[in-house]
């Protein structure tokens, strides 16, 4: 989570302590990185536990697979959704990263965002423990497609379907409108399977191969930097376990508590695109 204040070049004289804190004790060191959904917030992504935010009910694998109206519920929410993440561009938070990359600092990037902001922004190196929002997976055949090809099948099937960009949505897409049960969604054009966005629902499980490919980046740096999450679930904080039982460092950027405060070398309250920067590349 990473709420955005009105200044968000401000950060307080603790936040300022702690990214000094922060540099001297990391420094030298190569950095895994681990990043959640308020790294995006600068971009116009909301987050999902940002203020003022009402509890939503994101869709499980077991609820999409198993019910074509929670298929036509998830694709027409999607449909409107998607351009607004597909328009979406890196913020300094990203590019802060990208750079710390090229400069020998940060030598993997472990990422929950499904936006695949960090790649546009020049991170080389980076883990999709979620997946990707611009792929679409049958679940049959395993057929992937660019999610731009199921868009354009979607608006052909549904012409008087308006991509109203003033609904709320959440970080993947999922836009909260209503009266979706007439919305007409694609079959795989090679076998005739269910297609389904190639990231995590809720649910699912991250692919094992995956996570273990996480657990060595973590193993290889020398600290663990985290950025943009309340580390609410097991599949970011275990990275932070991961990191202390090898006795690394372990620093937290973040707007709102983590469930790691208590166990970060430093836990610093600011913006993300201020804070990485700052501490990054300054």
């Amino acid at each position: 989570m990473n709420q955005r204040p009105e200044d968000s070049t401000a950060i307080s004289a603790a936040a300022a302590y702690g990214i000094e804190y922060a540099r001297e004790k990391l420094a030298g060191l190569k950095l895994a990185v681990l990043t959640g959904a308020g790294l995006s917030t600068d971009s116009g992504i909301p987050d999902y536990r940002g203020a003022g935010k009402t509890h939503q009910h994101p869709m499980t694998f077991d609820r999409f697979m198993g019910s074509f109206e929670a298929q036509q519920r998830y694709w027409a929410r999607s449909f409107v959704g998607w351009s607004r993440i597909s328009q979406a561009q890196p913020n300094p938070g990203h590019f802060a990263l990208a750079l710390a990359e090229q400069h020998g600092t940060v030598s993997a990037l472990i990422t929950q965002n499904v936006d695949g902001l960090h790649q546009r922004a020049g991170s080389k190196n980076v883990f999709e423990l979620h997946g990707r929002l611009d792929q679409v997976r049958c679940m049959k055949c395993a057929l992937v497609m660019p999610r731009a090809e199921v868009d354009f099948l979607l608006t052909e099937l549904n012409p008087g379907v308006s991509k109203d960009q003033n609904v709320e949505y959440s970080p993947d897409g999922d836009a909260e409108i209503e009266a979706t049960k007439d919305f007409k969604i694609p079959s795989c054009p090679r076998c005739g399977g269910v297609l389904k966005p190639d990231v995590v629902f809720f649910g699912e499980q991250v692919e094992a191969g995956q996570v273990e490919k996480c657990f060595a980046a973590v193993d290889s740096a020398g600290g663990l930097l985290v950025a943009g999450t309340s580390l609410s679930v097991n599949s970011g904080m275990r990275f932070v376990k991961r990191a202390l039982k090898a006795e690394k460092p372990v620093v937290i950027i973040n707007l709102g508590p983590t469930k790691g405060d208590e166990l970060a070398l430093a836990k610093i309250e600011a913006n993300t695109s201020v804070a990485l920067e700052r501490l990054l590349l300054d």
